[in-house]
């Protein structure tokens, strides 16, 4: 690699650069976010108070060499394409093989940057983010050291789930900057199931960006669990950008331990795109979780459903943010949301706001919330029958989240959101 002389200037970054090989071009686009930083602001959301988090990065560039063995202690659903990653490193890809067969693109960061540079080049931060859309994006370009890179060709469809396993490894004071690039060209399908989760007990900082292009006519279903750990303050952002007639399906349970914001959006550029989103999430202990979910209708006849429900235990506080915004000249438009939050304490916070924008005719347009207690009468009528309050508040639990867990299309997620459903209920009841 061919080191420019700006990059001389900047230590840190020809260190790591050299090190990892990376292409100039990426680099230059290091040094980029870095001059951008200074005159950025944090973004904002509507409720969300987290600017004083240390959410930043802050932490110099370098590389993390993570012990194999660190993964013993952690168990992997069977899949037939998995992917499994250990802080910056590749542990294993198990039926990748096949799907290059097919044309498909599936690497970690590091290798599509080398082998898939252009494509890489072309995708990368020019649609659903931009690299100076605000200080928490160019910080993740700055400072990007792991993450996948997944390509589709046209009319390809891939049968079976890529199932990935994210493991940050917070054995050390290292931030973890993830970065997921998926593309769906014209016609393809795709399912992908992401696992995030966290080994270790420093306090750290993660920073994870995703970004899905969904070509015309493609469709994909994206799923998530996210067990992140209570010391690690998290940025997350997953955005959609949609061309025509294509659809995203967002499967997301929020079940991390520390404090996070969401910002999760969907771009309906194209005429007829379509997004679903549904979110499940649980707050304990002093927690703070802020989801701000937001879906753009841009073409005409486009479609985009917010669901999203929320449980809050102990102290902890739990916002959801419903956003729908039809854009003028997006006629024909539909944008509905449902947001509801459920109290388990009387110490706990819980807020849910829907929003509409709208900027044009002839559009369809709808919103609940509602912040509420356990119903008494429910939880009287499970105890009578000789179940413990504990147990009869998880059964109700249960219950309110299921209408959102049974629009989950994946059987797998909701299988695993489930376990981590009941952890997450018999953690926070301890804390009560």
């Amino acid at each position: 690699m061919f080191m420019t002389v700006e990059a001389e200037s900047y230590p840190e970054i020809k260190d790591y650069t050299k090190a990892v090989d990376e292409p100039e071009w990426f680099t230059a686009l290091r040094i980029k976010a870095l001059k951008a930083i200074p005159q950025l602001k944090l973004p904002s959301f509507e409720k969300i108070k987290y600017q004083r988090w240390p959410i930043q990065l802050k932490r110099p560039l370098k590389q993390q060499f993570s012990k194999p063995e660190l993964l013993a202690e952690l168990s992997f659903e069977r899949a037939q394409h998995l992917i499994v990653q250990l802080g910056q490193q590749l542990v294993s890809a198990e039926g990748i093989s096949e799907l290059e067969e097919k044309g498909v693109i599936v690497c970690d960061w590091q290798t599509a940057l080398r082998r898939h540079s252009d494509l890489v080049k072309k995708y990368f931060m020019k649609r659903a983010v931009k690299l100076d859309e605000d200080l928490l994006t160019a910080q993740h370009v700055a400072y990007l050291t792991s993450g996948l890179f997944i390509y589709v060709p046209k009319n390809t469809v891939l049968t079976e789930p890529l199932t990935t396993y994210f493991v940050q490894d917070a054995t050390e004071k290292f931030d973890y900057v993830h970065h997921v690039t998926i593309i769906a060209q014209e016609g393809s399908e795709l399912s992908y199931l992401e696992n995030l989760t966290t080994i270790g007990q420093e306090k750290t900082t993660a920073n994870i960006i995703v970004e899905v292009i969904a070509e015309d006519n493609s469709h994909v279903k994206f799923a998530s669990v996210d067990r992140l750990g209570s010391n690690t303050t998290t940025y997350l952002n997953r955005r959609g950008h949609l061309g025509k007639n294509a659809k995203i399906d967002w499967s997301m349970g929020m079940m991390n331990d520390g404090n996070i914001v969401g910002d999760f959006d969907s771009d309906l550029t194209g005429d007829g795109a379509h997004s679903e989103v549904k979110i499940v999430a649980i707050s304990t202990g002093k927690q703070v979780q802020g989801i701000d979910t937001r879906v753009t209708n841009i073409g005409r006849h486009t479609i985009g459903h917010i669901l999203q429900h929320g449980v809050i235990l102990s102290r902890s506080t739990l916002t959801f943010n419903g956003i729908g915004h039809i854009l003028k000249g997006a006629k024909g438009a539909d944008a509905q949301q449902e947001s509801r939050v459920l109290m388990l304490s009387t110490k706990a916070k819980g807020d849910a706001n829907p929003i509409l924008l709208i900027d044009d005719n002839y559009v369809t347009a709808g919103h609940a919330a509602s912040v509420g207690r356990v119903n008494q009468e429910q939880l009287y009528y499970l105890m009578s029958r000789g179940l413990p309050k504990k147990i009869a508040e998880r059964l109700v639990i249960r219950g309110f989240l299921g209408p959102v867990l049974a629009e989950i299309p994946s059987q797998l997620i909701r299988k695993q959101l489930m376990v981590t459903i009941e952890r997450k209920l018999v953690d926070g009841q301890k804390d009560e």
